[in-house]
């Protein structure tokens, strides 16, 4: 008869994770559960709260990993430069945008700075992917293993947010790494109202670009002041973009295969070795047409509204600052390549952040600006009707002149009557 224990997870994804527990077995090879549950407890450090993920752990990995990397303290001189670049920063957009000025403060951030004031957001942003991946681990267990595994399921799903915690730690700490201010990513991190630079991020960002510091600290003001103007100016938009997040989250279908591989490499007394083996985004979903068409429109919301940034700062420099053109061209190259926010998400669950049509939006906006005026332009974002789908973006001029027909009383007529067919489709 074989000593080893009876496995309540055969043929689970966590088989596996309950060999590697059943060292602690008891007498005659039954396994001593309370002994499995001590093991267990001990890999899930912090709280929950309730929540899918672990944010105490993924707060406390992502400080670390930007103090192993190196993270400063923010000296005057450091806040005093970004203040002067914001105040010229929304002088300048006066004249580019007819959004008004919101931006009360500003700040100069530390990387370890920007972990702690975003992470509220990146809670809202992360939760609703870690909520169904979380339902995934746990319900990957067949009924009969539920019930013989008693209290071990609500570890187990304890055990996912702990998992998704340390994921979500580290990204987040290599993010901090790299972004150059609170809305770099294109989603709004930062308090409204207040823009904010992170100057050592600044500094690394210019290497190589043989460019004036004040030149390129002024050039990424003017972007963060731009996001803060739309963001606070357009009061649907924050929630339109995370609703999009959370459309894609609705659809994540977890590999059970995979989970059951990973879950085989984890050694329940090293975290370290841990967090090493699901670094390869365990939650990675499969590829399904809803998650297609979810993240399709998450691209497009991404695109337009970096599109539209890039038009206004465009407007801002072009009698002003000669730099300004190589500095669009590192941003975009930056952004459409696939940036530090599209290498977060994707070693999270494959969910890109990435305007990889960020140029055709910025070519429309331009072409909608020629058509009507800045007026025009700005007007579009009144209601999420009236922004330009993402088959507009194939036909920016065709969109331009289209949107050219409509006067001002045509959109005020459709913001009276949001029920009435929307006039960009008549």
């Amino acid at each position: 008869m074989s000593d080893e224990p009876d496995n309540p997870f055969k043929g689970t994804p966590f088989e596996a994770m309950f060999q590697q527990f059943s060292g602690a077995a008891g007498a005659g090879g039954t396994p001593d559960l309370n002994a499995i549950f001590a093991q267990v407890q001990q890999l899930l450090s912090g709280s929950t709260d309730g929540r899918p993920v672990n944010w105490d752990l993924a707060k406390d990995i992502a400080r670390k990993t930007v103090s192993a990397a190196g993270d400063r303290s923010i000296t005057p001189t450091d806040s005093d430069r970004v203040a002067d670049a914001v105040r010229l920063a929304e002088h300048w957009l006066d004249e580019a945008t007819t959004l008004p000025e919101v931006s009360t403060t500003s700040a100069a951030w530390s990387r370890a700075e920007w972990v702690e004031n975003t992470l509220p957001v990146w809670q809202t942003v992360v939760d609703p992917v870690a909520e169904h991946v979380a339902g995934a681990m746990g319900g990957a267990l067949p009924a009969e293993a539920q019930q013989l595994a008693g209290p071990m399921a609500g570890m187990l799903r304890q055990l996912g947010g702990s998992i998704f915690g340390a994921q979500v730690g580290q990204a987040l700490g290599e993010l901090a790494g790299e972004v150059v201010s609170s809305s770099d990513i294109g989603l709004p991190l930062g308090p409204t109202g207040q823009a904010v630079l992170l100057p050592d991020n600044i500094v690394k960002f210019a290497e190589g670009l043989e460019l004036a510091d004040e030149d390129v600290r002024l050039y990424l003001a003017l972007r963060e002041v731009a996001h803060q103007r739309l963001f606070a100016g357009v009061p649907w938009l924050r929630q339109h973009l995370f609703a999009a997040v959370a459309d894609y989250a609705a659809g994540i279908e977890v590999d059970r295969g995979k989970i059951e591989r990973a879950m085989a490499d984890i050694d329940p007394q090293n975290p370290e070795a841990m967090q090493e083996a699901l670094a390869g985004g365990l939650f990675e979903p499969e590829d399904s047409e809803q998650q297609k068409a979810a993240l399709a429109r998450l691209e497009t919301a991404l695109a337009l509204v970096e599109g539209w940034v890039d038009d206004v700062v465009r407007q801002a420099t072009k009698d002003r600052m000669p730099a300004a053109i190589q500095l669009a061209e590192t941003v975009r190259r930056r952004r459409a390549a696939g940036g530090p926010a599209e290498q977060t998400f994707a070693t999270l669950v494959g969910l890109q952040l990435r305007p990889r049509r960020l140029r055709d939006a910025a070519n429309l906006w331009a072409a909608v600006r020629d058509a009507r005026g800045i007026d025009g332009r700005d007007n579009l974002w009144s209601h999420p009707d009236l922004l330009p789908s993402t088959s507009d973006l194939d036909d920016p001029i065709g969109f331009a002149q289209h949107t050219g027909e409509l006067s001002d009383l045509d959109i005020t007529n459709f913001l009276d009557n949001p029920t009435d067919e929307n006039p960009e489709t008549k």
